[in-house]
């Protein structure tokens, strides 16, 4: 059996790549290939185009790679009428993915959508898409299979991997141990994992950052950097301001700063189901470009903005997105950070909350539950269940 994946982000590389050894130890016989990462490539997948390297944000930013991009679809759409799959598994990545969607709905090919993009906030006319090329959506949260069942047309809701992910996860807890112990409160800072969030939001995170420093100067600051150039770029900044304080920069730390942290100021991400995992009350911003924000008013559908609001609401996770100057929201922001540090019985309430709302979430046995909806669809030798 042959299954095509189309994966175009890191945190779907890692999902996929959870899928695709999960599928193999079910049914030996398949044989994975496409776009992806090199997660997906380390679980044996092989990588037709390593897709993931050319994620990006924004409609400048994609421009210059449309020609790329197009000739991605046309070899796609060759494989498909060359040796064509049993199936082909997208993983969100909608800007991409519907064409290779639609070149795999012409050459006849099962489409599944696993962890579709976020049609209920985003452009809902894009609903008539996944109606018309794909033929099985796989839901990583609760709400969406209503939602689509709404609109006529059927979804399974199998759980988002990230909540096993995270449980399976081992820490340095050395490292956690290290910053629970020392006086005063933790307070997280996720700047984002690409470049071009990193740019945008930490002119604001850093005047939060040293408001809040100077109330409470026995606060301890970690700064959970993705990559080492981002983290050379903020502490170089951050340097050339008042003074570097309490404030630590680390990479590949992420989780053991939220394990530690009392609470965070985030970008906002997918990172926000591994604040909601870990129940560390944060504030989510981002900082967007105009020209996004005016496209942005123009296709939004309903309330949920986000993760953080959709999970959470304003009290728990209060969220801040704009565009352009930033000047009026470095008060508001820094205060419900001082409030959190001032008062610690309101960081244990929100703890107990985000906890409540956690266990209403997170579905465990994603992957598995995701294998079997994939492997019951398709022709075949009979499942054989995980041990």
């Amino acid at each position: 059996m042959k299954l095509f994946f189309s994966v175009g982000e890191p945190s779907g590389d890692q999902h996929a790549a959870a899928l695709i050894h999960e599928l193999q130890q079910r049914r030996p016989d398949i044989v994975t290939s496409g776009f992806g990462g090199p997660a997906m490539q380390q679980a044996g997948c092989d990588l037709v185009y390593p897709l993931t390297d050319l994620a990006v944000m924004g409609f400048l930013r994609v421009i210059p790679m449309i020609g790329r991009f197009y000739r991605l679809v046309k070899r796609a759409e060759q494989i498909f009428q060359d040796s064509p799959p049993d199936a082909v598994i997208l993983v969100d990545f909608p800007g991409f993915n519907w064409w290779i969607a639609r070149k795999a709905h012409a050459a006849g090919i099962p489409v599944f959508y696993y962890l579709p993009p976020q049609l209920w906030a985003w452009a809902s006319y894009r609903v008539k898409r996944m109606r018309r090329f794909v033929n099985h959506i796989l839901c990583g949260l609760p709400f969406e299979k209503d939602w689509y069942a709404q609109r006529g047309i059927e979804a399974e809701y199998v759980g988002h991997p990230c909540f096993d992910e995270l449980h399976e996860q081992t820490l340095d807890e050395d490292f956690v141990e290290t910053y629970r112990g020392r006086r005063g409160p933790v307070v997280a800072i996720l700047p984002g994992s690409r470049s071009q969030e990193v740019t945008l939001n930490w002119p604001l995170i850093q005047q939060v950052l040293e408001r809040v420093q100077a109330r409470h100067p026995d606060t301890q600051f970690l700064v959970a950097n993705y990559k080492s150039s981002q983290r050379r770029k903020c502490e170089a900044l951050f340097l050339a301001g008042p003074g570097r304080g309490r404030v630590e920069f680390h990479v590949g730390k992420t989780s053991e700063i939220l394990e530690a942290a009392d609470c965070c100021l985030m970008v906002s991400g997918s990172v926000s189901l591994e604040v909601l995992a870990r129940k560390t009350p944060t504030v989510a911003i981002y900082r967007s470009t105009r020209l996004v924000e005016f496209f942005a008013h123009r296709l939004v559908t309903c309330d949920y903005m986000s993760l953080p609001n959709l999970f959470a609401g304003e009290e728990l996770l209060p969220e801040f997105p704009f565009s352009g100057s930033f000047a009026d929201k470095i008060e508001p922001i820094s205060d419900i950070l001082d409030d959190w540090l001032s008062h610690p019985e309101t960081l244990e309430t929100l703890v107990d909350q985000l906890n409540t709302l956690h266990q209403t979430v997170s579905l465990s046995g994603a992957i598995p539950r995701t294998a079997t909806a994939i492997l019951k669809r398709l022709p075949g030798q009979p499942v054989r269940r995980a041990a």
